[in-house]
């Protein structure tokens, strides 16, 4: 059964031309573009200059006027699609990897939908509980 666990990254407000050329530094890792692969990075932008960087220790963004943070403020999970469609109240694009946003299961929640069929669930931790719970997710 998905769990809603806690997801941790690199929050970053900033201009966002220096967003597209941001360089990330991954756990334990140099400096180096944008990588897909959610071992190191995954940078999820939620509007064009705010960007949450999954796997991100830092980041070298040129724009003096950036935030920059530690973001603990997220729980998600890996799930089929197919277990989410029926709870989604909006139409999936057709285009991956995309970063999806709305309510699912009548929650605020954020649908990162990489090139494969997974999804990754994400909402703030203050809705988690309802969330699992509508989803039927509880441990």
């Amino acid at each position: 059964m998905p769990a809603l666990d806690p997801i941790r990254g690199l929050r970053v407000v900033a201009d966002p031309a220096a967003l597209d050329a941001a360089r990330w530094t991954a756990v334990g890792g140099d400096p180096g573009p944008v990588a897909t692969d959610i071992d190191r990075i995954t940078v999820l932008r939620f509007a064009s200059d705010d960007a949450f960087a999954l796997g991100a220790t830092a980041v070298d963004v040129d724009d003096e006027h950036a935030i920059v943070e530690d973001e603990p403020g997220f729980v998600g999970g890996w799930c089929s699609l197919d277990d989410l469609r029926r709870h989604l109240e909006w139409s999936l694009p057709g285009a991956r990897p995309v970063l999806c946003q709305g309510l699912i299961a009548g929650v605020p929640a954020k649908l990162w939908l990489p090139d494969d069929d997974d999804a990754l669930l994400l909402t703030a931790v203050a809705f988690a509980d309802v969330l699992s719970e509508r989803l039927g997710w509880r441990r």
